[in-house]
C-alpha cells in the first residue's frame, strides 16, 4: 500500500514538472515571438534610441553616449529589445503563472485571476512609465546641473542600460504594492487593522529600499519611496472595501472542494 502511495506521489510530482515545463515553453515562445517582431520593426536601434532619449536630453548639445566594449553597440540594443518583448508579453507570463497555481486554490480565489492579471500588468507598466517620463528626466537633469563645466559627460551605454533596467524593475515592482496588499487581505493573511499598525515600519522600509536600489542622491530616493508609501495607502483603502464585502460564510463550492481535497489526502 505504501509503495502504491509513493508511486502515485511520484507520478503527481512528475506531472507537475511536465506542466511547469509546458507553461515555461509557452512563455518563452511568446516572448521570443514578440522579440522577432520588434527586431524586424521598428528594430533594436530605434527601440534603444527611444530608451536613451531621457539621458540624451540632459547631455550638452552635440554630446553622445559611448560604447567601450567591442560588441557592445550590437548587444545593448538586443538586450533592450528583449526587455521590451518581455514587458509586452507580461500578461501571458502572469496568466501562465496563475494557471499553474490555480488548481490548488479555492474557487473564489480562482476568480481573482482576470482582475489580478489586468491590474498587475497595468500597475507594472504604470511604474515603468512613471520612471521613464518623470524620474529619468528629473534625476538626469539634477545630476547634469551639478556637473562641472570642465567635465564633458559621456555615459557608457552598457552601464546606462543596466541602470535603466534596474530602475524599471524597481518602479514596476513598487507599483504592485496595492495588488500585494489586497491579496494579503483577501487571503486572510493580514487584516486592515494590522496594515495600519505597521504603517510606520512600511515608511521606514520604503526609504531603506529606495536607498538600496536607486542612485545615491536624495531626489531619486524620494521619487521611489514617496510613490511606494502612497500606493500602500491606496492598497489599504481598496482592502477596506474588499474586507467589507468579504462573505461571512464560505462558498458552498469551496466547502465541497475542501472536503474533496481532505478526502484525497486521507486516502492511503
Amino acid at each position: 500500500m505504501t509503495d502504491a502511495s509513493d508511486a502515485s506521489s511520484q507520478d503527481s510530482f512528475i506531472s507537475h514538472l511536465m506542466e511547469l515545463r509546458n507553461r515555461l515553453l509557452k512563455v518563452v515562445g511568446v516572448v521570443l515571438g514578440i522579440f522577432v517582431v520588434l527586431f524586424l520593426y521598428p528594430g533594436p536601434s530605434a527601440i534603444y534610441d527611444a530608451l536613451a532619449q531621457p539621458m540624451l536630453a540632459s547631455l550638452p548639445a552635440g554630446t553622445r553616449m559611448i560604447a567601450t566594449g567591442v560588441i557592445t553597440p550590437f548587444m545593448v540594443p538586443i538586450k533592450v529589445t528583449l526587455l521590451a518583448a518581455f514587458v509586452l508579453g507580461l500578461p501571458v507570463v502572469l496568466y501562465q503563472t496563475w494557471a499553474f497555481v490555480a488548481p490548488g486554490l479555492y474557487r473564489h480565489e480562482q476568480r481573482l485571476a482576470l482582475p489580478l492579471i489586468v491590474s498587475s500588468t497595468f500597475l507594472f507598466l504604470l511604474g515603468m512609465a512613471f520612471c521613464y517620463f518623470v524620474v529619468f528626466h528629473t534625476v538626469f537633469s539634477f545630476i547634469a546641473g551639478f556637473s562641472p563645466e570642465s567635465i564633458t559627460p559621456a555615459p557608457d551605454i552598457e552601464a546606462y542600460v543596466n541602470f535603466v533596467m534596474t530602475m524599471f524593475l524597481a518602479f514596476g515592482v513598487t507599483f504592485e504594492v496595492p495588488v500585494a496588499v489586497i491579496l494579503l487581505v483577501k487571503t486572510g493573511m493580514v487584516t486592515v487593522k494590522k496594515l495600519r499598525e505597521i504603517r510606520g515600519y512600511v515608511v521606514v522600509g520604503a526609504f531603506i529600499l529606495a536607498a538600496i536600489v536607486t542612485p545615491p542622491d536624495v531626489l531619486s530616493q524620494i521619487l521611489l519611496a514617496a510613490p511606494l508609501c502612497l500606493l500602500y495607502e491606496l492598497g489599504i483603502l481598496a482592502a477596506v472595501f474588499i474586507e467589507k464585502r468579504q462573505p461571512q460564510e464560505a462558498d458552498p463550492a469551496d466547502q465541497a472542494q475542501a472536503v474533496t481535497q481532505t478526502d484525497d489526502k486521507a486516502q492511503p
